[in-house]
């Protein structure tokens, strides 16, 4: 077993003195030392003198950068107002920006929100945005440049680029090959741009491993030139979507996610809500959302969009093949929806299917007359994946035509298609770099390895789909010796040692000075001039100031959709070969908490339930529980998943474990990206790597063959049966039994009795209602109040002991059987209930019931009795096995730098106390205090817990029983409102709405 495998075997948990040395943090010392230790190795009198310069090193590390940066102007309503600063920048996913706000102790960033101004990000985050500050505290980024495997620094990096530019120089850039990841960066294009001008024979590919290249394509099959895709749903009424995970992860997520529930969020009385269709293999979570789902395989969507096209009257549309009863009935409905709907109806399509379908679905929307209105076609950019250009790159490092290859923020070695042989080419390069925030697997083949800034060290810019500009502004001075890409690009183009904030600010003055700060056209050079400029009101300073604390750039964002005219029609989608007998049709899906592998290193994300399986820590082959029985195997069974046909010699096999998930289509395997990593000091060696089985003519579906090992491990699950056994946990009703008028929860005397004392009501009674039809499982939530309230992360082994942490979790229940099944999800938090029985079993008053309603936890008194977890109806209270948050931390988050994140509102617990959700009562502390400052009291929405500010469908309302107006009274008296297990007597604060369905044909009233 090597090292690497032993740090992940149990247990995990040892004293921190006994892993010093064993880290690889930074270590602030002269490089003459470091190269003499790196030679020599470490000795006692070493370890003990860079002990004390590696224990400072937060502290020194989390300053102000030394650029001025801008914090927010006006708290946006709904934020607590306190000692943090809140500064506005952005994140980047797959070249689409969303706004945050990130909120910064004394120059130590510790969580982060969404930016209300911000269209993509409306005030509300995704689980990858709330990771982010655990990523920049990460002890396993890469902390110190490499040449060859061994220290080095990045002058003498620079030394070698110098020397190779005199080489380019003169050839035009012959030989230089730039591989790079996605971005929605201005600079940056504009960087590469004047690389092009100056190395003309330069070559530059753009690869991300999840593209929307089929969808580009599809675009340019219906419409006859090139163009992006960009959806409206919040202008929709009605919604099919055809192997599309409208409302999972992504880099739209939020803004997606608000606009589809916004569209179907209900009250009483109404009449309305957008249908929600979908079709899809594996169940995701739209369609554990949809009111109708139907399992069909990947490679039967085609067929299924021809049928819907050919009963919608689409001039020359035919049906391609014979349909089943069941996909006869979808088809049917689908069409119904979509008719009634008309220019309102929006039919969407994933990138796993081929560019016809794409076309086709193009069509369907035009002929609806929905085409400008929900959907809406983009200009392209420069800054788009191919595939075809990273397989011509890889054969010209193959023959020899690339001396020089520089790879920026991508990781080709494990992510590239099987069949393009990068790995392998990469040895051929003479000179090859790579700057990426961890030492990877790209990283260990190529010469140098440059370690890149986190997201929220760097100075750049972003930008949406639309063009909406944003500033990237760092908020902590680099902790370890990191670079920026843009710094690099401007080596590439002789302007060495030229800082990112520099680069950027000079981008925009230029932008500014000549009227062109309003936008990027297609090309990504000028663009719309309606942003401020020479001749406009004010000067730059007032101007960039403005944008720092915005966070937005006023004018820009003005690529506003089209409806362009139809091409004559293209060929007719058809649907691939169905795999043979035997044979199981794999498809490859996005993670939804690790995406396509880079954030596999997060810890918080590894230990996020999966939305649909629970699964954490891994992945597993999710296949339908009638195959599974077929097999002869149970969950955890490892099978070897072969290409169908190969004899094993086109791929190497992929040992998977398998988990049986109802909802997936027969003969589906569900096969999630992004594990099977060889480095990480947390990823390694978690999951299994399925990207062998992904080729450039099979990169989201092929005919696959399992074999049975025999073999078998435990998987890490938080939730181990998804059944209500008759009991409704979860309620549903239908649309029509909205039409009554509220409750009256003061004529409502139906109260069970209680031995319980009442306690005295005072000004403020603290409460939740969260409406389970704005609830996508997108676990947002989860990951906010882990961040916020301190959790710690448990790992594998303790979660498989069934000691996960999490003070939030979100159940999901099967309904239906079989292919038919539909998920109800169920967020938990501490119910705080008004007679709690917690309360009265706790030996030393530990848990209490406060003045303002609260269930308290009081830690100091906890003695670990675990009396009130055993006493709780809910199963809300976790208790402390280990110090997993002081002393016995998992893998690495014992680093000091790691400490850097915890929020200073809330207490760090010790090993042997129990832990809840308090409601974020350190946020009502702070707008207490703040109310008694102004002499008044707190007002509605001046406090907002951790998950409800994260959530982006705003399914979670809080907020003030005593106040007769407030939201959660005027939810409360709705009529699908109810309390979980309220049988019980324990009057719940935490409450629920009942998931409403809008079922066609059965008990739909109205559109």
């Amino acid at each position: 077993m090597s090292a690497g495998d032993a740090s992940h075997a149990a247990p995990r948990y040892r004293p921190r003195e006994a892993v010093i040395g064993e880290t690889a943090g930074p270590m602030p010392m002269e490089d003459g030392e470091l190269l003499q230790v790196a030679r020599e190795g470490f000795d006692r009198r070493s370890v003990l003198k860079f002990l004390g310069l590696s224990a400072a090193m937060p502290l020194a590390a989390c300053s102000a950068p030394h650029e001025e940066i801008v914090p927010y102007v006006e708290m946006p309503e709904g934020l607590v107002a306190g000692e943090p600063q809140y500064f506005a920048t952005a994140f980047d996913l797959n070249g689409i920006a969303t706004g945050l706000l990130a909120e910064s102790h004394e120059g130590r960033p510790t969580k982060i929100e969404g930016n209300p101004d911000h269209p993509n990000s409306l005030g509300s985050t995704d689980a990858f945005h709330q990771a982010m500050v655990l990523s920049l505290y990460d002890p396993g980024r890469a902390s110190l440049v490499r040449r060859a495997g061994e220290f080095s620094t990045y002058d003498a990096f620079l030394q070698a680029i110098v020397a190779r530019r005199a080489e380019w120089s003169q050839t035009s850039g012959e030989g230089l090959a730039l591989l790079v990841g996605e971005s929605g960066s201005p600079t940056m294009e504009r960087l590469l741009q004047g690389l092009q001008r100056d190395y003309p024979k330069m070559r530059l590919a753009v690869f991300e491993p999840i593209s929307r290249e089929n969808q580009r394509q599809g675009v340019k099959a219906a419409f006859g030139k090139p163009g992006r895709v960009h959806l409206m749903p919040a202008e929709a009424g009605a919604f099919v979507c055809l192997d599309h995970d409208i409302l999972g992860p992504g880099p739209e997520q939020v803004r997606l996610s608000r606009g589809v529930v916004d569209r179907r969020r209900v009250r009483a009385g109404s009449t309305t809500m957008a249908p929600l269709l979908v079709a899809e293999p594996v169940l995701t979570a739209t369609g554990g959302t949809a009111d109708e789902r139907l399992a069909c395989r990947r490679s039967r969507i085609a067929a299924l969009a021809s049928a819907i096209a050919t009963r919608l009257g689409v001039p020359g549309s035919e049906s391609s093949g014979d349909l089943t009863a069941r996909e006869t009935r979808f088809s049917d409905t689908a069409a119904m929806a979509l008719r009634e709907a008309g220019g309102r109806a929006l039919l969407t399509v994933g990138e796993a299917q081929p560019p016809e379908v794409h076309a086709l679905a193009h069509r369907i929307n035009a002929h609806l007359g929905s085409l400008g209105r929900t959907v809406s076609i983009l200009p392209p950019r420069r800054s788009e994946s191919k595939l075809e250009a990273l397989d011509e790159l890889t054969a010209a490092m193959a023959d020899g035509s690339v001396t020089d290859l520089f790879v920026l923020g991508v990781n080709p070695v494990y992510s590239a298609p099987a069949d393009i042989a990068f790995e392998d080419a990469l040895q051929k390069v003479p000179f090859t770099a790579h700057l990426s925030l961890y030492e990877d697997e790209t990283s260990e083949k190529c010469l140098w390895h440059v370690p890149q800034l986190h997201p929220l060290e760097e100075w750049s810019d972003a930008r949406t789909a639309t063009g909406l500009a944003s500033i990237v502004q760092p908020l902590v001075s680099p902790l370890y010796e990191g670079h920026s890409p843009l710094s690099l690009l401007a080596a590439l183009g002789g302007q060495v040692n030229r800082s990112a904030h520099d680069i950027v600010l000079a981008n925009w003055r230029e932008r500014f000075e000549t009227g062109g700060a309003g936008g990027e056209t297609a090309a990504g050079t000028g663009g719309p001039t309606g942003g401020p400029g020479r001749g406009g009101a004010g000067d730059f300073e007032t101007f960039w100031r403005t944008v720092l604390a915005r966070g937005t750039i006023e004018g820009t964002g003005t690529e506003t959709g089209r409806a362009p005219a139809l091409t004559a029609r293209s060929a007719a989608p058809t649907s691939p070969d169905e795999p043979d007998t035997g044979s199981f049709e794999a498809v490859f899906l996005p993670d939804p908490a690790v995406w396509d592998g880079r954030f596999s290193n997060n810890a918080w994300l590894q230990e996020l339930p999966r939305p649909i399986t629970k699964e954490v820590w891994g992945n597993a082959a999710a296949i339908n529980p009638a195959d599974v029985a077929a097999l002869g195997i149970a969950d955890g069974a490892l099978v070897s998943i072969t290409v169908a046909g190969s004899n094993g010699d086109a791929s190497r096999p992929v040992l998977i474990p398998v988990i049986a998930v109802p909802g997936v289509a027969r003969g589906t395997i569900g096969l999630t990206l992004g594990y099977g990593r060889r480095f990480g000091s947390v990823a390694r060696g978690i999951g299994a790597d399925v990207g062998p089985l992904r080729t450039t003519d099979a990169l989201w579906m092929r005919a696959v063959e399992v074999s049975v090992t025999g073999a078998s491990v435990e998987l890490a699950l938080t939730q181990h049966t998804h059944q209500m056994h008759g009991r409704e946990i979860v309620k549903e009703m239908p649309l029509s039994a909205l039409a009554g008028q509220a409750r009256d929860l003061a004529t409502e005397t139906d109260v069970p009795p209680t031995l319980f004392p009442d306690f005295p009501r005072g000004p403020y009674e603290w409460a939740m209602v969260i409406d389970q039809t704005a609830c996508i499982n997108c676990s947002a939530c989860v990951v906010a109040c882990q961040a916020e309230n301190n959790v710690p992360v448990v790992g594998p082994a303790e979660i498989r002991r069934g000691r996960d942490m999490h003070w939030l979790r979100i159940d999901t229940y099967y309904t239906g059987e079989d292919e038919a099944v539909s998920t109800a999800s169920q967020p938990v938090p501490c119910m705080h209930c008004e007679k709690a029985p917690c309360e009265p079993m706790c030996p030393v008053g530990a848990a209490i019931h406060d003045s303002e309603g609260l269930n308290v936890q009081v830690y100091n008194r906890c003695i670990g009795t675990r009396d009130c977890q055993a006493n709780c109806p809910y199963k809300v209270r976790r208790f402390n096995f280990f110090a997993y948050a002081n002393g016995q931390e998992f893998a690495d988050l014992g680093d000091p730098m790691v400490h850097a994140v915890h929020n200073p509102d809330v207490t760090v617990r010790a090993r042997g106390v129990m832990e809840k959700c308090t409601y974020c009562v350190q946020r009502i502390s702070g707008a207490r205090r703040e109310a008694i400052r102004k002499d008044g009291t707190i007002a509605e929405g001046e406090v907002v817990t951790a998950c409800q500010q994260a959530c982006p469908t705003q399914a979670i309302s809080f907020g003030n029983l005593s106040e007769a107006g407030s939201s959660v009274n005027a939810l409360r008296r709705e009529p699908h409102h109810y309390a979980l297990l309220e049988e019980l007597g324990t009057r719940p604060r935490t409450t629920y709405l009942a998931k409403v369905t809008n079922r066609i044909g059965e008990d739909r009233e109205g559109g």
